[in-house]
């Protein structure tokens, strides 16, 4: 049993937001939601997706507060004979998803600054566990009624709750080389951090057997094991919690360059290093010892290298395109990584078209593509490429200020796998079927001021 508990915490290690890539949040904005295509910005948000294209901006200063919300539900549709239920949801809930962004402009240099979460975001609820969790309790009636005692029913009380946050803190310094070239040097200081909080409790059976009282009612399957001797199994039916905190420190390098090669034409890349995370264990309660305090694990944001085009089709009209490359395989997920058969990528289509001189609107579209092994996938995490629309609006209310309004639903493709049950004895349970899905939506706000 204590291996449920282990793959248990696994899966809050890390909580995906609204992004579709395996670690990187994109949405680093309300302009993207409305958009889905930024990588070639020359708004305030560019402080993220191209610090090079600042220097376009008009001699000031640029703020821009963003906030999104995120909904998203995990779905595990699982075959295992044994199970209660067959089908587990979870929750993500995001109700605050804040970026900052901060810009100086004078002449040919920008200076800049922005936080937001580039990772991670959220918390994520289980409240009622999920196949991996439970499976070995499911197939408690199996193993009790093996040894002569009928047992045909178990309950039990798992739940999890776990959240994650990389906040990231990113410096960057712009400069117009001439008239069509510019270049941005920055960094990003990331401080990481995993919350767990979960349990394991009253597992229960409902044993038949008159020489030791068993009436086939339910009973507490560590008072059953006790009874009849099996001291070891009664140990393993014990009640478990754990309560534990990890944190990490990282620099992301970051490079950019953005070319307007003609009048309404603008293109960039950018370059973000690998950063490195080595957490730290904090743990206050662990009753599995499975986060020793002070122990070490690491959880590398990816590098990733981005281009982008955007294009002013007509004074009132424009359109852009972005493309997204990680480089996973190349990250440390302390072995997970050898499940990525091939680097994740993304590409994104927007356009935009000034209905008056006070609305804009807009709309965009994103694919994203992964190519993972079946030993990625599992209940615990899971992984699947998307179709992701969204659209939106600005308001200008000012010359100075204005207002983002973005929506993005995906549209994630569903997974499988088949899962082969053995008990801890060597016990073949047979081999089942496990499918995986998963809906999202988000909305945010942003606030642009300019002075």
């Amino acid at each position: 049993m204590k291996k449920v508990l282990i793959v248990a915490l696994l899966v809050l290690g890390i909580v995906t937001a609204s992004s579709a890539t395996l670690v990187t949040n994109m949405n680093q904005s309300a302009l993207y939601l409305r958009l889905l295509s930024r990588n070639a910005s020359t708004d305030v948000d560019a402080v993220y997706y191209n610090p090079a294209g600042l220097v376009l901006l008009k001699d000031g200063w640029h703020f821009g507060l963003n906030n999104q919300t995120v909904f998203q539900t995990k779905t595990i549709a699982n075959d295992f004979l044994f199970l209660n239920a067959h089908s587990y949801e979870g929750k993500v809930n995001v109700p605050f998803f804040p970026d900052v962004y901060v810009v100086y402009k004078k002449n040919k240099l920008a200076f800049s600054f922005g936080v937001g979460p580039s990772a991670g975001g959220g918390t994520a609820d289980f409240s009622k566990g999920l196949p991996s969790f439970e499976w070995q309790f499911a197939a408690l009636p199996a193993l009790i009624s093996g040894m002569g005692i009928p047992t045909t029913k178990y309950s039990t009380d798992i739940a999890f709750k776990g959240s994650s946050i990389y906040l990231g803190f990113q410096f960057n310094v712009s400069y117009a080389l001439s008239d069509s070239i510019s270049a941005a040097l920055g960094a990003r200081y990331v401080s990481a951090k995993n919350t767990y909080e979960g349990h394991i409790n009253n597992v229960m059976v409902n044993p038949t057997f008159a020489p030791y009282g068993f009436t086939g009612a339910m009973i507490s399957a560590k008072t059953f094991f006790t009874t009849i001797g099996q001291t070891a199994y009664a140990a393993l039916m014990a009640d478990k919690a754990v309560e534990a905190e990890q944190t990490a420190l990282g620099i992301t390098p970051v490079m950019s360059l953005n070319f307007r090669p003609a009048a309404g034409l603008d293109v960039a890349v950018k370059y973000e290093f690998r950063t490195k995370l080595e957490f730290t264990n904090k743990t206050t309660k662990d009753d599995i010892n499975m986060f020793p305090n002070g122990a070490k694990s690491r959880s590398d944001v990816p590098a990733f290298f981005s281009i982008g085009a955007g294009y002013e089709i007509m004074p009132e009209l424009r359109a852009t395109a972005s493309f997204n490359y990680f480089f996973d395989k190349n990250a440390h997920w302390d072995g997970r990584e050898k499940f990525v058969n091939s680097n994740s990528y993304d590409f994104a289509l927007g356009v935009e078209y000034d209905v008056s001189q006070a609305l804009v609107l807009s709309a965009g579209y994103l694919i994203t593509q992964f190519d993972l092994a079946s030993g990625y996938q599992s209940d615990i995490a899971h992984d699947m490429g998307a179709n992701t629309f969204g659209c939106g609006a600005r308001i200008k209310i000012s010359p100075s200020f204005d207002v983002d309004l973005g929506v993005m639903v995906p549209s994630y493709k569903t997974d499988q796998k088949v899962i082969s049950y053995v008990t801890s004895s060597g016990t073949n349970l047979g081999t089942y079927e496990e499918r995986y899905s998963r809906t999202t939506f988000a909305f945010a706000v942003g606030l642009n001021f300019h002075l």
